[in-house]
């Protein structure tokens, strides 16, 4: 289990967020443009820098998970920290299930 803004951990589908996952073309919504979408050009390395980049560096602005960007925006050492070590927890316990 993970708890971050970038990936839908409420709905527990674990779907991550990130440009370079989206399909191509442009962005119904216009945040992303379309060279930060997926291209076939993209190998491992690069998904997995976007993943670390993401993990690193949350997007708050963008969140698939809402409610933890919210959190983590009004108090990012409080409920939000709080959640993220009752995962890294869980995933603890169970990862060896």
């Amino acid at each position: 289990h993970i708890y971050i803004t970038q990936i839908i951990f409420m709905a527990k589908n674990g779907e991550v967020c990130i440009s370079i996952l989206h399909e191509p073309g442009e962005d119904k919504y216009g945040y992303e443009k379309p060279e930060e979408r997926w291209l076939p050009i993209h190998t491992v390395e690069t998904i997995m820098i976007s993943v670390i980049s993401m993990l690193a560096d949350p997007n708050v602005d963008s969140p698939a998970n809402v409610d933890a960007a919210k959190e983590w925006r009004e108090d990012p050492t409080g409920i939000f920290k709080k959640k993220v070590a009752r995962c890294v927890r869980k995933s603890q316990d169970t990862a060896f299930d």
